[in-house]
């Protein structure tokens, strides 16, 4: 039964990281900005924030971490069965990396300034290769992974 809800979990670990990571990251506005913008001073947005009301965001924040945190120990008990082949976390690893990464990445870009938004122009320098690395890393695992066939899911 676990070994066939294994893909499922990997699904809604990979989803629900990068909501999990960007709640609780928590708005990255600083505090200048949001004193300008209390005195009426309209903030810069490189990205605007998807706008959700305090309840909501603690809903979902709650919801996404608490995805995260079953779906972890679900795929952790799954490799202990030996329902997934613990080869299967070379892939895994790179990829939640990436969706944390994805997370700490829409905070910064989404945070409100006066003036230019510099962490978003060095989050797109810097945080774009390295979430390319990432993605090739997990890729070609998946592929060796698959074409050996000793480590089935």
């Amino acid at each position: 039964m676990l070994r066939r809800a294994v893909p499922a979990l990997a699904v809604v670990l990979l989803v629900s990281a990068p909501v999990a990571t960007a709640w609780l990251v928590g708005d990255l506005t600083n505090a200048e900005a949001r004193r300008l913008a209390a005195e009426g001073e309209p903030l810069d947005y490189a990205v605007r924030p998807i706008d959700l009301g305090a309840t909501e965001e603690r809903v979902l924040g709650v919801l996404a971490t608490a995805l995260v945190v079953v779906s972890l120990a679900l795929l952790a008990r799954a490799t202990a069965t030996r329902a997934l082949h613990p080869r299967w976390w070379t892939v895994l690893a790179p990829l939640l990396a990436s969706a944390v990464l994805i997370g700490v990445a829409w905070r910064v870009v989404t945070a409100g300034a006066i003036g230019a938004n510099i962490g978003a122009g060095l989050v797109l320098l810097a945080g774009g290769p390295v979430l390319l690395v990432l993605l090739v890393v997990a890729a070609v695992q998946a592929v060796r992974l698959r074409r050996s066939g000793r480590a089935a899911v």
